[in-house]
């Protein structure tokens, strides 16, 4: 599964995750940090990845267009980067299945 990371998410995570997460991305480091919420679910959708985020927007736009993309929904609050790491990584097998799961548009990890 590959994981697209919100802007206010840190591009550092993408190291430590490349072996669970490969191909992952940043919308920053892609050139996408002025783009909307819905240029940012298109691209997700287009080139299959997972947006990882803690904006409740993108929860929103999967109520509205379904899935795909699926939606991870950092429900944590501001966390410094490591405690988001190991969220990641705890949560793997969840989102991998739900990424298997046609009927799932949006998980919360808290």
């Amino acid at each position: 599964m590959k994981l697209l990371l919100d802007q206010n998410l840190s591009y550092r995570l993408l190291a430590s995750l490349a072996e669970l997460y490969p191909e992952s991305a940043q919308v920053g480091l892609l050139g996408m940090g002025e783009s909307s919420d819905y240029e940012i679910w298109d691209y997700a959708k287009i080139n299959e990845f997972a947006v990882v985020t803690q904006d409740a927007d993108f929860h929103e736009l999967s109520l509205l267009n379904g899935g795909p993309p699926l939606v991870i929904w950092l429900r944590c609050g501001n966390k410094p980067r490591l405690e988001i790491q190991a969220k990641l990584i705890e949560y793997q097998e969840v989102i991998e299945q739900a990424g298997a799961d046609n009927d799932i548009w949006c998980i919360e990890i808290y």
